[in-house]
């Protein structure tokens, strides 16, 4: 059934403005899109998240993908980004964030994973919805009631991201969706989210331009921003094969690696090494 889906997708990976090395890395081949931002510096982050995205290149091309498959690529990402880290002076790691094609009880279905605060979006018509739920310290306290979203943008900490790929208790959180036919999905790392609002992200998305048109346009907007950051993103459109917009979006459901449902962790907390301090857009 997934064979039968029609996508286009565009991408763009770029150092940014005030780094010197890019550490982020990105695959864009069906049914795999993952956008992978390393940690660990000029000794270890790009290699980090190269590490990330390799262990999911034996999917790639594939037309029955499982959500198993995915779960144990997965692990193959952390323990490749701790072999790295072991091996350095200051540690490594890695966000990883994505969607992959697979097919569930007969139908396609995007299987959307997330470790950290790279980001999935899903625009279907005018409206956006972030589809992952951010990893990180601002994210738990927004959860618990104890900071305000609109003052995440001046919180001192709101750079502490609290699972990474590579460091313990940091599974990843999946929820599967239908496909939709006209959908639009963006995958990004922080440097975009960091520099753009949702708002400024959406209008993006909406102005009608081809994938890989948007994502120049959307990378631009963020070094026009500042690009304080390395800056990586995808731009996915469901040409046909999925379901109908007009039915909705039904609510995702959570999986872990035996299909059983599991909460999404917002407590618990425990810092990530090596991502303190990185700017955000107020």
């Amino acid at each position: 059934m997934a064979a039968t889906v029609s996508l286009s997708a565009g991408s763009r990976t770029d150092v940014g403005r005030k780094r010197t090395t890019n550490e982020d890395s990105v695959l864009a081949l069906a049914p795999v899109f993952i956008v992978a931002d390393g940690m660990g510096g000029h000794e270890a982050g790009d290699l980090a998240s190269d590490a990330v995205v390799t262990q999911f290149l034996p999917l790639v091309g594939r037309n029955d993908v499982t959500a198993e498959e995915v779960a144990t690529a997965v692990e193959r990402t952390h323990a490749a980004v701790r072999v790295i880290a072991a091996e350095t002076t200051r540690g490594a790691g890695s966000t990883l964030t994505g969607v992959v094609l697979v097919t569930q009880s007969g139908r396609p279905c995007w299987l959307v994973l997330n470790i950290g605060d790279s980001r999935v979006y899903r625009l279907v018509g005018n409206s956006l919805a972030q589809l992952t739920v951010d990893h990180s310290l601002a994210q738990e306290m927004v959860a618990a009631g104890t900071l305000k979203p609109e003052d995440v943008a001046r919180f001192a900490r709101r750079n502490v991201i609290t699972r990474a790929v590579g460091a313990p208790d940091s599974p990843a959180d999946y929820w599967l969706y239908p496909v939709t036919t006209g959908e639009r999905l963006l995958l990004c790392s922080d440097g975009l989210s960091g520099e753009l609002s949702d708002e400024t992200i959406r209008a993006g998305l909406t102005l009608g331009g081809g994938t890989q048109q948007t994502a120049d346009l959307l990378l631009a907007q963020a070094l026009e921003r500042g690009g304080r950051d390395n800056v990586s993103l995808i731009v996915i459109d469901v040409v046909a094969g999925g379901e109908s917009a007009s039915g909705g979006m039904s609510t995702a459901s959570l999986l872990s690696t035996d299909d059983a449902t599991v909460d999404v962790r917002l407590g618990d907390t425990q810092e990530v090494p090596g991502r303190r301090g990185r700017p955000r857009a107020t």
